[in-house]
């Protein structure tokens, strides 16, 4: 943060009269005023005998990254100082994680009266055995003067993005088609992580059925909270109340790692069958690699995964279309298909607008059959036009199909 201070205009004469204080000046040689208006004064952010540096030390920090990078290396959580780095390498360790590269970038913000500092540190990895990209972002780390050096204190306590791994001591479960990492120690993170990793299994099985999965390599992050969400994507508190998961690269890149990142707190407070549909729908994003995949219309993407997930699911309308459905008996169908401006979701409708476009995609299935879904889903998303492969694949176009939507709509709200 910075702050506005006042600067006068007229210069201000001083004198020092008092003997004792000149000769102390004098003695010390390191006394300095600053004069801020008309009889206050501040010190100069080293005082004399503190011992601490007044600016930060990029060297020696660098030095602590590099002893850093050789421990994750060699899996040595022993060769490092401070508790903060010790768990990141032992973190890296139970991810067995690979290219892993710490560079000192730059210092953000000033030098604390202790000494410390945060900066800047660009980092990659990825998670070997599992993720065939490396990930590459900057973090927030912070450094503090210890036994003569500089160790890491640990990362982002200067805000932006923060990794799962780096915030905490986490769980690491692998099963044969998932891992999953969450935060926390003892006893109760190893239930939960056992939990998630049913659940990650199950929804790999669900994809399987509908799509080709040869290598699944599912990952789930769940942090503590949705506060611990929020750093991982580097939002600002509040962008994901109410969302239960999403499928996004771990760095915020266009070709990083792609995770199934988990908000607790609403995961949490779902039956295991919703908790099963949420991850189900997420697994069905990672498989077809569409976090950063801007070719399928909304509709399509939410739509596609939701059918997925709700195949073999025996529920009744009242509960998985509840609220589109109640919106069509109180203001009739939608004029379109959902797009952007209705995958909000700070809307006060939000869930609507997946449950349109599951029904949209389950009426694709049941016109043209699944594999014709399937089609349209994989041409759209590798680049096709949206309306021809539908004229290809179904006998009609995108205008046709919405007044087939909008009539099986109103006739479900019945």
């Amino acid at each position: 943060m910075t702050a506005d201070t006042d600067r006068h205009s007229s210069r201000v004469a001083v004198r020092v009269v008092v003997a004792t204080v000149a000769a102390l000046a004098v003695a010390l040689g390191l006394l300095a005023w600053r004069l801020h208006g008309e009889d206050t004064y501040v010190v100069p952010p080293q005082a004399v005998g503190s011992g601490r540096p007044a600016t930060e030390q990029p060297g020696k920090a660098a030095a602590a990254l590099a002893a850093l990078q050789q421990a994750v290396r060699d899996r040595r959580p022993d060769r490092v100082q401070g508790s903060e780095a010790r768990t990141v390498v032992a973190n890296a360790a139970a991810l067995r994680v690979q290219d892993f590269t710490a560079r000192y970038v730059a210092q953000d913000g000033a030098v604390a009266s202790d000494g410390s500092w945060n900066a800047d540190v660009a980092l990659t990895w990825r998670f070997g055995g599992i993720d065939t990209e490396t990930a590459s972002t900057d973090v927030s780390a912070t450094f503090a003067p210890a036994g003569g050096g500089i160790e890491l204190r640990g990362f982002g306590a200067g805000g932006g993005r923060l990794p799962l791994w780096l915030a905490g001591p986490v769980q690491v479960r692998r099963t044969d088609d998932a891992t999953v990492v969450l935060a926390g120690t003892g006893a109760a993170a190893q239930r939960h992580a056992a939990r998630y990793g049913t659940l990650a299994d199950r929804a790999v099985a669900a994809v399987r059925k509908v799509l080709p999965w040869p290598r699944p390599d599912l990952v789930l992050e769940v942090p503590a909270d949705e506060t611990g969400l929020e750093r991982m994507m580097g939002a600002t508190t509040g962008s994901y109340h109410g969302v239960a998961a999403v499928t996004a690269t771990v760095d915020g890149s266009t070709g990083g790692p792609v995770h199934v990142l988990v908000n607790p707190q609403v995961i949490g407070g779902l039956n295991s069958q919703g908790a099963q549909i949420v991850l189900s729908h997420e697994a069905t994003h990672a498989a077809t690699d569409v976090a950063t995949n801007d070719t399928l219309p909304p509709w399509l993407l939410e739509g596609f995964a939701d059918y997925v997930a709700l195949r073999d699911v025996t529920l009744p309308l009242s509960t998985t279309a509840r609220q589109i459905l109640a919106e069509v008996r109180k203001d009739g169908a939608p004029k379109h298909l959902p797009g952007p401006a209705e995958f909000d979701d700070q809307s006060e409708s939000f869930g609507a607008e997946y449950e349109a476009a599951w029904l949209a995609c389950r009426l694709l299935a049941r016109v043209g059959g699944e594999q014709a879904l399937v089609h349209l889903y994989d041409e759209v998303r590798g680049g096709a036009d949206l309306d021809t492969t539908m004229r290809q694949q179904f006998g009609f176009g995108l205008s046709g199909f919405t007044v087939q939507w909008r009539r099986e709509l109103e006739g479900l709200a019945r």
